[in-house]
């Protein structure tokens, strides 16, 4: 292993193998991977400590926030990193104050050396990661969720629980029921971070979405957190500032409490890999609110703002205070297009629709169900997933226009990019393929798909159901666990399987799940078909 870093947490990973040099493919440099190593160490380190001791809202939070952070395309900043590893020292001293000064050591709150992970035997070290990289997942949800006030202490403890595994000498025995309990815990939390949705911003309709940009100034907001799109919204309401969205933010556009500001124009730009290029030389200030974020090109650095927990070096960042002054000033300095433009999606597209969340589709249950019945409809696919940079992701849209005319498409998360602009008609007033929102609204699929084996009596499994999923970070990971916990089988996996899962956890999916990488859309579409 190279001394500079080591990662392998995300798909595209160097070589598919890992990332040792300088810089990961990423972006971030070998400081901050190491100092992301350091934080994690130290989240072990509470984990330890919290065993018999009983943890706060700060507890929680601290180690919530320290797992997101650590997530692909969050944070690239030393300082910001530097800052929480002793946000969760402190913590940690708080659950055992003075045992850092005792004489006779027990090992209680060791920090752990996650150089032990990386250079673990093969199988641990894969099962290990599924771990860890899995719990970073459900803490993105987690903190999704703790932002609009909603909290699970199942949720909260597992975390405590789960990394305290990472950190013991435990056998394939031992850690695959802690794998399996990842994905139990994400479907619990997923479901928490629905309701707070939903609860706070209403339950999702379908909407259709423009990808033109008016004249004047406007603000491109892009990520996750719906509620500083709310407060970004409220802030600059009546300034003659456009907000548009941007990559995972698409679905806010489907959320009624969000929908009746005038000023939500629509959506710019495609997924987040092609943000640089889409970017560069845009009049107007691009607002991260969580991941994905890109090192900025030098041409639009002083047009990107960060907030929450994503950051990076250089770059202006607004704090817990949530005043977005200077967002607003840049886009009125900016001053936006000089005349209305038209932009659209990779196919040619000039809409996207969005908002069919469980509601709406389990609304029009009936309506699938008699389809099914009579014919009309023989499949449904559902292809989503993250997108990214490594080529062959084409696959997805090929495999999207292949599909039958007789069947419908549910899709969430950036993945849809690469097919959402096209127009595939529809089933009995079905349209044949339906955003069900980001990744955080794979519940909503989830849901669907339970709903329907009943409605059927029978199995998820035995449903006219095919699950085509494309992965790059680690909320898919986690994603991907929830499913295997509910015992779905036969997923198609792609572009490329995770560095991190060793010959033999590998062989344990298959021989379970009966999980399969993708090949050709050709290919897939007849083995699923024949079924």
């Amino acid at each position: 292993m190279s001394n500079n870093m080591f990662c392998f947490q995300c798909e595209q990973t160097a070589g598919c193998g890992g990332c040792t040099g300088k810089v990961g493919v990423c972006g971030k440099n070998a400081d901050v991977a190491k100092l992301q190593d350091e934080l994690t160490g130290v989240l072990i380190g509470l984990a330890r400590a919290s065993d018999g001791h009983q943890t706060t809202s700060s507890t929680h939070k601290a180690m919530i926030e320290g797992l997101f952070m650590t997530l692909t395309n969050v944070n690239f900043n030393e300082e910001a990193i530097l800052s929480q590893i002793e946000t969760v020292r402190r913590e940690r001293e708080a659950l055992i104050p003075g045992c850092s000064s005792c004489a006779s050591a027990c090992g209680r709150n060791d920090e752990y050396d996650m150089t032990r992970l990386w250079t673990d035997d093969g199988d641990i070290r894969s099962l290990k990661s599924l771990i860890l990289f899995g719990l970073k997942g459900v803490a993105a949800y987690a903190y999704h969720a703790l932002v609009l006030g909603y909290s699970d202490e199942e949720v909260n403890n597992f975390f405590y629980e789960g990394l305290f595994a990472v950190g013991e000498d435990w056998n394939m025995e031992q850690l695959l029921p802690v794998v399996m309990k990842v994905g139990e815990v994400n479907l619990k939390c997923m479901e928490l971070l629905d309701k707070a949705n939903t609860e706070t911003y209403g339950h999702p309709i379908p909407t259709e979405v423009s990808l033109a940009v008016e004249r004047g100034p406007f603000i491109v907001i892009s990520g996750h957190d719906l509620r500083d799109l709310q407060l970004l919204l409220e802030q600059t309401e009546g300034k003659g500032i456009n907000i548009y969205t941007h990559g995972e933010m698409l679905p806010a556009h489907a959320y009624p409490e969000l929908k009746k500001y005038s000023h939500l124009k629509g959506n710019f730009g495609t997924a987040w890999q092609n943000q640089q290029k889409e970017f560069d030389n845009l009049p107007a200030p691009v607002l991260f609110t969580t991941n994905c974020l890109m090192p900025p090109k030098e041409s639009y650095t002083d047009r990107v703002f960060t907030t929450e927990v994503v950051s990076y070096p250089g770059v202006v960042h607004i704090g817990e205070e949530k005043d977005f002054t200077p967002v607003i000033e840049k886009a009125l300095e900016l001053g936006g297009f000089d005349t209305d433009r038209e932009f659209t999606g990779i196919n040619g597209g000039k809409t996207v629709t969005t908002g069919f969340g469980h509601n709406t589709v389990l609304s029009a249950a009936g309506t699938v169900i008699d389809a099914v019945k009579a014919g009309a409809l023989k499949h449904i696919f559902l292809v989503g997933g993250c997108d990214g940079a490594r080529p062959g992701r084409n696959y997805y849209t090929e495999f999207v226009k292949q599909t039958p005319k007789n069947s419908i498409i549910l899709t969430l998360a950036c993945g849809k990019y690469r097919f959402n602009d096209l127009d595939l008609g529809e089933i009995d007033g079905l349209p044949r393929i339906m955003d069900m929102g980001q990744c955080n609204d794979a519940y909503s699929a989830i849901k669907v798909a339970i709903a329907l084996s009943e409605a059927f009596g029978c199995g998820v499994n035995e449903l006219p159901l095919s699950m085509v999923l494309s992965w790059y970070e680690q909320k898919a990971v986690c994603i991907l666990l929830t499913l295997l916990h509910l015992g779905i089988k036969n997923i198609y996996l792609g572009p490329t399987l995770p560095a991190f899962i060793s010959a033999n956890v590998l062989d344990i999916l298959v021989k379970n799940y009966n999980i399969s990488p993708i090949s050709t859309p050709e290919k897939d579409l007849e083995k699923i078909l024949a079924r």
